[in-house]
């Protein structure tokens, strides 16, 4: 993983990566044209892409950072770069990505910028789940990329085993209301899970 992520993760990558205003904008822009990001601009895409826009407007809102976890991102005394792999149609990225911004805003030293997964696929190849090419991924290495810190996604752990079972048995759940009950669940969590998995991975860092 190392080699590949010393290899992929470059400055040149990081220079030409997005913040979480560009990213939204860019959001915006290309609904404004009916499309999103990647190559899927189908009306399904759209209607997810348009979901997940108030889906971070709320968060962007309503997230809040426990006192606990605050502390432990001030407590970063050397500068990180935070790389997130996304795509605008995706909801699992829309419950997360507010809850991180507000996370590397705490501290200053936290450089957070989002790369698209189709248009990075070497990259993406380099952090599957479980062979998959899933969404968002948070990276978090050191100043000079020399060092990887941790890595998170695409997922809370509840979220991604609820997944797993319904691939192995769907009980006569249809698709739609699988992804129904994952962002109810998102909904009353709060992102309670992802503070949790993200704790001990940020304090292991400082």
């Amino acid at each position: 993983m190392l080699d590949q992520q010393t290899l992929l993760i470059t400055p040149e990558l990081i220079a030409s990566a997005q913040n979480y205003s560009e990213y939204r904008e860019m959001i915006d822009q290309l609904l404004a044209e009916n499309k999103t990001t990647g190559i899927n601009h189908s009306e399904g895409y759209l209607n997810y892409t348009k979901m997940n826009v108030q889906r971070m407007n709320r968060w962007d809102k309503t997230a809040k950072i426990s006192p606990e976890l605050d502390k432990i991102v001030a407590s970063i005394s050397s500068p990180q770069v935070w790389l997130v792999i996304t795509e605008g149609w995706c909801g699992d990225a829309a419950q997360s990505l507010p809850f991180i911004v507000k996370l590397a805003a705490l501290n200053p030293l936290i450089e957070l910028k989002f790369v698209l997964r189709d248009e990075n696929p070497e990259l993406m190849d380099a952090y599957l789940t479980e062979g998959a090419r899933s969404i968002p991924i948070l990276i978090a290495l050191n100043e000079d990329l020399s060092k990887e810190f941790f890595v998170w996604g695409p997922r809370p752990e509840f979220l991604q085993n609820r997944l797993k079972a319904y691939k192995l048995d769907p009980q006569n759940i249809t698709s739609k209301e699988f992804a129904d009950g994952t962002h109810l669940w998102y909904a009353r969590d709060k992102n309670k899970a992802i503070a949790e998995e993200l704790t001990p991975l940020i304090a292991s860092t400082i």
